[in-house]
This record gives structure tokens, C-alpha cells and sequence, in this order.
């Protein structure tokens, strides 16, 4: 039965080349930034099984729990490591689930998207000559003089850092691969979407094809009894998970030196009294 798998669902979000590239208003747009900083609508591209009659999957909330910040682009000059984050979904019945979600960046391959990118800079760039030269006390006769070749140098790098150029720059775009779980196991998910992106990403072909991993987790692999560990295979390495018993601590999979190293000792430790002295708390982050 369903409420008895690992897993139950697995989605796909990304760029849709078709509808090209939206601006993000959700996700905070600002048209001040360059175009590669700004933020663009991503959308569900896949998610298996459809639909799941006691758990329905909520497309627009997950799209959004999954790239919080929208879709984001990057050069090969720029920071591509991958990244993990994970979110919770509470039902009006006070029930969970558990998404995990391994975010990466793939070459862009659509001319159109790549041409768009182009054009949007053009824009900006026209925007910041206009802006510096309105707001330049100079008269318009004597601005090219008043520009030494130092000032110019300058703005040519400036123009560049940060900046993209089809001739010259290949385009990545964010892309985010999902487990949606019933519950909280966090390296077990972690290690299975790892693996499966480095299959993606490998110059070799995995042992199988990517759908019997995706299918296994899925249909296959049963949720762990209380009390009770469970091993199963991803696409290269055994999974362990093990899930406590009715009389132990709930499952916390989560690291606590994750924590320290976030928070520091002090702060850790307020957090903990106002948990003893049962106040609101709320944490902050990117």
C-alpha cells in the first residue's frame, strides 16, 4: 500500500524552455541586478506517481518549496557545487511530509534561452550607460572628454565581471531533483538523490536505466517497521535508514554539528531555553 512506501513521490523542477524566461515576482525580483542575478519562474517538469488519492501532490507548493528563489543562472565562471535543503509540508490535520530536495546546475542548450539571457544584458547595459551619463553633471559635448581611458578601462571590466556573453560564456541553470517522504529521513534521501545525480552527471552509464532506481524507491521500497532498520540499494552504494522504536526518541536525522557550526554555542543555547520556556521562535535564513 502507499502509506507504507519509503517514498511517495519523486519531482523533477526546472526550466521550461518553452515558456521562457519569467521574472520571479515571489521570489523577490529586482530589476536593479544584472540579469544572471536575478531570479525566473521555474516550473514541476516531472513528478511520478500523477497523483496519490490520500496524499494529493500540490504542484505550486512544492515548485515553490523546491526553488524557493526561483530558477537562478550561472556562467562557468561561477560556483556550481550542487545543494541540499529539505522542507516540510503540514496538512490541516496536523499531518507531515518530508521533501528533500538536491539542487544542481546543467548547461543551458535552448538557443532561444540563451539569446533571451543575451538580450536581457544588452538592456541592462544600455540602462546603466543611460542612468551614469543622466545623472553626470558634464554636458553631453564634453562627456566623451571627460572620460579619461583609466575610466573607461574600468567600466569594460566592469561591464564583463559578472556579465554574459553568448560568443564567449556558456549559460547553466538551476535544476532540482525531489523525494517527498512520510518521514524525516534525511541521509538515507541525501544519499539516494547523491547518487543519482552522479549518474546523471557520469561519462559511464549506471548499471540500470535511471527509471528502475527512480522506480524502486518509489514502488519497492517499503517504509521501515519501528523499531527496525532497512537496507536497500541506490544506484551504486547500499542505503542504510532505521527507524526508532515506539518507545524511543522520535527520528532525528538531522546533524547536530550542523547546528553548532550554524549557530554557535551561545546562540544554540538561548534557542534551547526559550524551547524550555515554550516562547515563539523564529529562524531566519537564506
Amino acid at each position: 500500500a502507499a502509506p507504507c512506501r519509503f517514498a511517495h513521490y519523486f519531482v523533477l523542477c526546472g526550466i521550461d524552455a518553452e515558456s521562457g524566461l519569467e521574472p520571479d515576482e515571489l521570489a523577490g525580483e529586482n530589476f536593479d541586478q544584472s540579469p544572471l542575478r536575478r531570479t525566473f519562474k521555474s516550473k514541476v517538469l516531472a513528478h511520478y506517481p500523477q497523483n496519490i488519492e490520500w496524499n494529493p501532490f500540490d504542484q505550486d507548493a512544492v515548485n515553490m518549496l523546491c526553488m524557493p528563489k526561483g530558477l537562478s543562472f550561472r556562467t562557468q565562471a561561477d560556483n556550481r557545487d550542487p545543494q541540499l535543503h529539505s522542507f516540510i509540508i503540514t496538512r490541516e490535520d496536523g499531518s507531515r511530509t518530508y521533501g528533500f530536495v538536491l539542487t544542481f546546475y546543467e548547461e543551458v542548450t535552448s538557443k532561444q534561452i540563451c539569446t533571451a539571457m543575451q538580450t536581457l544584458y544588452q538592456m541592462h547595459n544600455a540602462e546603466q550607460y543611460s542612468s551614469v551619463y543622466a545623472s553626470s553633471s558634464c554636458s553631453m559635448d564634453s562627456l566623451a572628454s571627460s572620460i579619461n581611458e583609466g575610466d573607461a578601462t574600468s567600466l569594460a571590466k566592469l561591464q564583463r565581471y559578472k556579465s554574459y556573453d553568448i560568443s564567449r560564456d556558456t549559460l547553466y541553470v538551476s535544476k532540482c531533483i525531489c523525494l517527498i517522504t512520510p518521514l524525516p529521513f534525511m541521509q538515507a534521501c541525501k544519499k539516494f538523490l547523491i547518487q543519482l545525480y552522479k549518474a546523471v552527471t557520469s561519462q559511464q552509464p549506471p548499471p540500470l536505466p535511471l527509471e528502475s532506481y527512480i522506480h524502486n524507491i518509489l514502488y519497492e521500497v517499503p517504509l521501515p517497521p519501528p523499531g527496525r532498520s532497512l537496507k536497500f540499494y541506490g544506484v551504486y552504494e547500499p542505503i542504510i535508514c532505521q527507524r526508532p522504536g515506539p518507545n524511543e526518541l522520535p527520528l532525528s536525522d538531522y546533524p547536530l554539528r550542523e547546528v553548532f557550526e550554524l549557530l554557535g554555542l551561545e546562540n544554540l543555547v538561548q534557542v534551547f531555553t526559550c524551547v524550555l520556556l515554550e516562547m515563539q521562535i523564529l529562524l531566519y535564513s537564506q
